[in-house]
């Protein structure tokens, strides 16, 4: 419930930022270029604070509905306006002030990205050097020659310091499914060079499997398999399981860490597992089918366990990644460039079916994220707000109407007409743009709701 209600604020605080964000760019091109603003919402529905404020008297609002917002300009189309008052409605002013005034939106949503990226960079954080975990036999990465333990030291000649660099080349390079030079340093300390063919990637696309698709995961520490929480009814109850057992073996196969086991099991929901398990001095067997849980779209097994000891990091794969206030700038600006890339191209494989569409989240799973993040510190949090903020930006500018990339496409043809579009095509644009809304919110909730059903 504690996680619920953090998770809920952490979403409000997100959404509620970045939406200002986004309705203050219109809001300031518009009063810059002579518009009067009446009215600039954060929210929909019945207002909680209210205040009247400027020459204009313009009304500033936070409503009890906050997943929007709307700034409403003086337009001869909402009723009548004084004669006194025509030059500055919003239908009055020329094609490419409207044009600026509704790019605005988006924009700022660009711009906010680059202030959080600079301000995380500038900010710093304690991260993990990116280092190799278990190869997979067989894999993209085996075929290449990775090894565990050793350090990825650069990407196509982009060095590496940390994991989230490191993820930053590896995703676009795995969407795009091109060849990459990785930089391998050595426990010792000497370098290679390794080709990984990442063109060699069948299928549809996970971002949430990323090493998966690989063939390798990153460097964890070791966790002993011994039994720690136990989940109330779980079939790790039922068969007895106590903790501080250490699990041996699962089928014969001999577990040496904690993740050995959750490999097992996960693939095998409803089979009957015979554990070996020790406690104290004594050794026995105890059979245990794990419980069938959905997962995003698919079932795993799964006993209701967790490990007794997480593990220990040492000091030595954790470096302080940060950069100076100059030199955050170029970093946020590239840093928001290749985002803005990738999320496009992610959307363009949605629509070609090579990335699977379990991938869209709605506001559930944003929550989600946006807690965690919080709760992982101010720097995840910039980082989450930063690349909601494109994805924001993006959205608002697909040629939908009702968005602002509907009201830029219709510039863009009164433009070359040289006359607005009709009042009767506007409004079936509308029609046919909230279906595709609904759509695609109807969408995002049904994954939302199975990802929910999954953990």
């Amino acid at each position: 419930m504690l996680d619920f209600i953090y998770f809920t604020l952490a979403f409000l605080v997100a959404i509620s930022v970045l939406i200002a964000v986004h309705e203050f760019g219109h809001f300031w091109v518009a009063k810059k270029l002579g518009v009067k603003v009446l009215r600039y919402s954060i929210g929909f529905g019945r207002p909680i604070l209210r205040a009247v404020r400027g020459t204009d008297r313009t009304e500033y609002v936070i409503s009890a509905l906050p997943l929007g917002g709307y700034v409403q300009m003086l337009d001869e189309k909402d009723g009548a306006v004084k004669d006194e008052e025509k030059h500055r409605a919003f239908n009055r002013q020329p094609i490419w002030k409207r044009f600026a005034i509704v790019a605005a939106g988006p924009a700022f949503n660009f711009l906010f990205a680059i202030f959080a990226f600079w301000l995380m960079f500038v900010v710093g954080t304690n991260a993990l050097k990116p280092v190799i975990g278990d190869v997979i036999e067989n894999s993209i990465a085996a075929k290449a020659g990775f090894q565990s333990e050793h350090e990825i030291v650069a990407i196509n000649s982009t060095p590496t310091p940390v994991w989230e660099v490191a993820m930053n080349q590896l995703l676009p390079a795995v969407i795009d499914r091109e060849s990459i030079s990785v930089t391998l340093r050595s426990p010792a300390g000497s370098e290679s060079q390794h080709q990984l063919a990442l063109n060699q990637i069948h299928g549809e696309l996970d971002p949430d499997n990323l090493f998966e698709l690989i063939g390798f995961k990153p460097w964890r520490p070791r966790v002993e398999p011994r039994v720690g929480q136990i989940l109330e009814g779980s079939p790790a109850e039922q068969a007895g399981l106590q903790e501080g057992d250490r699990i041996l073996a699962i089928d014969g196969r001999e577990i040496e860490q904690f993740t050995d086991m959750s490999e097992y099991v996960r693939p095998r929901p409803g089979a009957e597992l015979v554990f070996k398990i020790s406690r104290g001095d004594a050794v026995r067997s105890v059979i245990i089918t794990p419980r069938r849980i959905e997962h995003e779209g698919s079932e795993i097994g799964q006993i209701g366990i967790g490990p007794l000891n997480p593990g220990t990091i040492p000091e030595g794969m954790i470096v302080y990644y940060d950069h100076s206030v100059l030199g955050a700038i170029p970093k946020a600006v590239a840093q928001t460039g290749s985002m803005t890339v990738l999320t496009l191209k992610m959307l363009g494989k949605l629509f070609t079916g090579e990335v699977s569409i379990k991938n869209l989240s709605g506001p559930i799973n944003i929550a989600k994220h946006a807690g965690m993040s919080a709760s992982a510190g101010l720097n995840r949090f910039l980082n989450f707000l930063a690349i909601v903020s494109i994805s924001l930006g993006i959205l608002n500018l697909l040629p939908i109407p009702v968005l602002d990339g509907g009201h830029l496409m219709f510039y863009v043809v009164e433009m070359v007409k040289g006359s607005p579009v009709s009042e009767e095509t506007e409004m079936t644009g509308r029609m046919i743009g909230i279906f595709l809304l609904m759509m695609l919110m109807g969408l995002a909730f049904y994954n939302d709701i199975m990802r929910l059903a999954g953990n």
